[in-house]
């Protein structure tokens, strides 16, 4: 369990920090946030951060006349806290890996009504061609960007 200190050292290291309200809508018939929302959740930071590269397009970006973009390869979530209504979120990504075609970021899902780490994720994203339809090596432009965002 993460105390207060921690919580605040995990909002330092993140690149990006996204608050989101718990819509009451959110909950399911158990009265809590049903788990499905919380991929939303990540899905949400994640964009946050590619916005965070200041690139043209969240889609993809030219590189010397090829578009590449990004399609999530994959993307897994512990749930530690059932979160319920009214609650605001504070949904963090921080970049963990950067390999050849693919990076990780990292997320924690943060209650603030409770002052807790409600969820833990992590998302791979991969560069793809769409003119060639296939996974391609990150151009030398957006790793700069990438490695200038931090690994932590």
């Amino acid at each position: 369990m993460l105390d207060l200190a921690d919580i605040k050292a995990v909002l330092g290291a993140s690149r990006v920090t996204i608050d989101v309200p718990v819509a009451w809508g959110e909950m399911d018939a158990l009265g809590h946030v049903n788990n499905v929302v919380y991929f939303r959740y990540l899905e949400s930071s994640r964009i946050a951060f590619i916005r965070s590269l200041e690139l043209d397009d969240v889609r993809s970006v030219n590189i010397n006349g090829t578009r590449v973009g990004f399609i999530l390869q994959g993307v897994q979530c512990r749930f530690r806290r059932p979160v319920v209504f009214p609650d605001m979120l504070r949904v963090t990504a921080r970049l963990v890996k950067i390999e050849d075609d693919r990076f990780t970021l990292a997320h924690e899902v943060i209650s603030t009504a409770q002052g807790v780490v409600a969820a833990v994720g992590e998302g791979t994203i991969v560069t793809y061609d769409y003119d060639n339809a296939r996974k391609v090596a990150i151009p030398p432009a957006l790793r700069e960007r990438l490695a200038a965002a931090g690994c932590g």
